[in-house]
């Protein structure tokens, strides 16, 4: 985990807190920069492999790490963030104000790698 990030409760509680300020988000995961995922909205493990291949492929079409990336769909938008050693990937309602989603979906990886998570 991140400088900071002190317990995998911590990631589950920020993805807790992403869904309740987000209403148009429909789940989320959080995972290490090596791809281990630490929390996710409903069963973790059912989110790790299609997370970590969501972005391997962001990453290959730049040939490095993306800084975010937003990919929108007529089902839905899907997101990718990077910061301070996280990632998290989101899927949101169709024409989700993605600006918001990713300066969300990055404060959040901000506070939590700061060791700082929402209370709750």
């Amino acid at each position: 985990m991140a400088a900071g990030a002190s317990t995998i409760s911590d990631a589950a509680r920020s993805v807790s807190y992403i869904e309740e300020i987000s209403p148009q988000l429909r789940g989320c995961a959080i995972l290490t920069e090596d791809g281990e995922a630490l929390a996710a909205s409903g069963d973790v493990d059912a989110w790790a492999a299609p997370a970590r291949e969501l972005v391997a492929a962001i990453d290959s079409v730049g040939g490095e790490p993306a800084a975010h990336a937003h990919i929108s769909t007529p089902d839905g938008e899907a997101f990718c963030v990077r910061e301070a050693g996280l990632v998290a990937v989101a899927v949101g309602e169709r024409l989700t104000l993605a600006s918001l989603m990713i300066f969300d979906l990055r404060s959040v990886l901000r506070d939590l790698a700061a060791g700082t998570p929402p209370a709750g």
